[in-house]
């Protein structure tokens, strides 16, 4: 007898093209009537690609984040006189950074920060349109907006780095810069700056949502695929129709932990842990500089350091 078929056996199977459920009156025109199957795309996930919902958001969101990577594409390559062998070579170390602190909340001359400001601004309406895009899209197929609000964690922290933080401190020098190691060395440089970011308390609640969040996901993930055999993909069935899979799934986290969480319940665990990340992180460097200068001394005050 074959055995439930899971990612480590997995075979793919090509029927109709499914494009879908009927959902508001744009959807029908604002989104593309074919699809295709890719057997790379079937190995790691479902097969078919398509049908796409584009729309205005969509193609705001398209524009503003493709400006933002071509402005950028640009610099790096202007910064190597246009040799692609140089390019290739440099490209961890090449950086388009911010204007310097003089020009304050100026517009900067365009090779002085000034294409930084620009792309920028693309990349942030790239990115309010794309949240909109994705709430709207919820809303047609009757969905929760669970995945927008996921993504506003993300662009809180996006926004307190490049524009929130940086005008409260009155200087777009404050942004950071795009660029592989110019990003790395912005942060280290930060941490040093304002007193070693470990001893920020947010900062330790963001890693420790982040180590949370990785840990919830992977053993989420795993009992799952363990009990693919037995159905177990099919969670939501098995909320409220408990099958061989859910319960050998929660007796297994009984025996090894004495708890466990419901088919419906890690969820919600993973989807706090994961949106706290951000937010918890965008707080503590929204602190940085305007409210404490030196996380150290601060620790030291509050018994959070040693005080030597």
């Amino acid at each position: 007898m074959a055995e439930y078929q899971n990612i480590f056996t997995a075979v793919q199977v090509q029927g109709p093209v499914e494009l879908g459920v009927a959902a508001d009156a744009t959807t029908n025109y604002e989104r593309t009537d074919k699809a295709r199957f890719s057997t790379l795309a079937g190995i790691f996930g479902n097969a078919q690609i398509g049908p796409v919902h584009l729309g205005p958001y969509g193609l705001v969101a398209v524009v503003g984040f493709a400006t933002w990577f071509f402005i950028i594409g640009m610099n790096f390559w202007a910064q190597v006189d246009y040799n692609p062998a140089i390019f290739l070579r440099d490209l961890f170390w090449l950086s388009l950074d911010p204007p310097a602190p003089e020009y304050g909340l100026g517009f900067a001359p365009l090779n002085e920060g000034g294409w930084w400001l620009i792309s920028s601004f693309f990349f942030l309406v790239g990115c309010c349109a794309w949240w909109i895009r994705t709430y709207t899209r919820a809303t047609a197929l009757g969905m929760g907006h669970h995945v927008s609000w996921a993504f506003a964690a993300l662009l809180w922290l996006i926004f307190t780095l490049n524009l929130f933080r940086p005008i409260l401190m009155g200087s777009w020098s404050e942004g950071v810069p795009y660029g592989i190691f110019s990003h790395l060395d912005w942060t280290n440089l930060f941490s040093i700056t304002y007193g070693n970011l470990f001893y920020n308390p947010f900062h330790a609640l963001s890693i420790a949502f982040l180590y949370g969040s990785a840990l919830l996901f992977a053993m989420h993930g795993a009992t799952i695929l363990a009990v693919s055999r037995f159905g177990g993909d099919r969670e939501l069935e098995q909320i409220v129709d408990r099958g061989t899979a859910t319960e050998r799934a929660a007796l297994f986290w009984r025996w090894t932990m004495g708890f466990n969480a419901t088919m419906e319940g890690i969820h919600r665990w993973a989807w706090w842990f994961a949106v706290l990340t951000p937010l918890t992180g965008g707080i503590g460097i929204l602190l940085t500089g305007t409210v404490v200068d030196n996380w150290y001394a601060w620790a030291q005050v509050h018994g959070y350091a040693p005080n030597f």
